[in-house]
């Protein structure tokens, strides 16, 4: 009854955030042979990484696009070094969240994509908000992988803890990549400990979109 209440509200309500349900996000991993453990519930996900990485996505639906901030906790119970998130092959980070962008056009045209292959796409634009590295808090950092498709925005370096987070998706898209915010058409998370042989153990719960 709870769970319906909520939805009926967040329908009736103008700009009441939607809570995005975790449970089946699907696993991408990039080695035959390594990967996470990652285990859902409706409400989160939890993650142990050990020397490995991948990350857990799922697509959104075309009225989903218009979310223009976004809300989540997320707690980190072992860390791994800090690093230089600048640096591909030498940039293990505890939690990363993505949000990806593309033109209408082009997401209509990529509904159905892996995400390998929208993040492969020209036109998509990547903000990632990073739990990990050495780095400030609030830095925007080039993507070693993505090129000019990718950034990374610092939330927290690498440490332990508990944290609430509220961003401003389309303030922080135009900061990234200048011009307007494009339609959000996917969400991942990924943890990272594969280039320090490390081990991480993360959680993150109360993803909302607004």
């Amino acid at each position: 009854m709870k769970r319906i209440l909520a939805l009926t509200l967040a329908m009736m309500v103008p700009g009441l955030a939607a809570a995005q349900p975790f449970g089946n996000w699907k696993e991408q991993r990039f080695s035959l042979f390594s990967g996470n453990d990652w285990a859902q519930t409706a409400d989160g996900v939890q993650v142990v990484s050990d020397g490995a990485v991948s990350l857990i996505w799922t697509p959104l639906a075309p009225a989903q696009g218009k979310a223009r901030k976004a809300s989540w906790g997320w707690s980190v119970a072992q860390s791994v070094p800090a690093t230089d998130l600048t640096q591909k092959g030498g940039d293990d980070r505890n939690l990363s969240l993505y949000f990806v962008f593309m033109p209408e056009d082009v997401a209509a045209q990529n509904r159905n994509a892996s995400i390998r292959k929208l993040l492969s796409v020209k036109e998509a634009r990547v903000l990632m908000y990073v739990w990990g590295g050495e780095h400030a808090r609030g830095a925007v950092l080039p993507s070693p992988y993505l090129g000019a498709r990718g950034k990374t925005l610092i939330m927290r370096k690498a440490s332990t803890g508990a944290h609430s987070e509220n961003v401003d998706l389309a303030g922080d898209f135009a900061k990234a990549f200048g011009g307007v915010k494009t339609t959000l058409v996917g969400l991942a998370v990924s943890a990272d400990s594969d280039d320090t042989d490390s081990t991480l153990k993360a959680s993150l719960a109360g993803l909302r979109l607004q």
